[in-house]
């Protein structure tokens, strides 16, 4: 059961994911200022701060470890700049052929967890080039192997202690299961 102060932490977190949701449509002119409260509630208490997402691949081990499995990950109301580089950052190859440069506003370099894979397995930015920070969805915050593997993923002290609350009010290890592609 789930305590008191837990889902009052968890309402918190997503009345502040609502809150910067509509107002990103309010400032992109999605919807207009009579329209931002009613997004506001909308957002709150329709829809959930997790979605499941099923990876196959080496990127994220030894941080998920085996080759595929279902991930929960939560919604964020703007990435946390943990990332590999984000805007300002200047970029050096380790090839000499490549020219260095600066991420750009509202960019960020992502790379694999899994430092053992070459630049074209890891399927990062070394592959790809930069990324928009709009494109950086969530945190991963559980992962599911198989029935008797699975677990919370190991984040910063910090993430993990924000993540805590959704983490008991939304996870389903059953439904994970049944949404599992293994």
């Amino acid at each position: 059961m789930v305590s008191l102060s837990t889902w009052v932490r968890y309402a918190a977190n997503k009345f502040e994911y609502s809150l910067s949701l509509s107002w990103k449509k309010y400032n992109v002119g999605q919807i207009n200022a009579r329209e931002l409260s009613d997004a506001i509630w909308k957002n709150f208490f329709q829809g959930k701060l997790t979605f499941l997402h099923w990876t196959k691949g080496e990127e994220m081990s030894p941080t998920v470890a085996g080759n595929c499995g279902t991930l929960l990950v939560r919604k964020l109301p703007s990435p946390t700049p943990t990332l590999a580089a984000i805007e300002g950052y200047e970029m050096v190859s380790t090839d000499e052929k490549d020219e260095p440069f600066v991420l750009e506003k509202d960019q960020c370099w992502v790379l694999s967890d899994n430092g053992s894979l070459k630049t074209k397995e890891a399927r990062d930015s070394r592959l790809f080039g930069p990324v928009p920070m709009t494109d950086i969805l969530g945190r991963v915050i559980y992962a599911l192997q198989s029935a008797v593997d699975h677990g919370p993923v190991e984040n910063s002290h910090l993430a993990m202690n924000q993540d805590s609350s959704v983490l008991a009010v939304e996870l389903d290890v059953e439904e994970m299961a049944k949404n599992s592609k293994m």
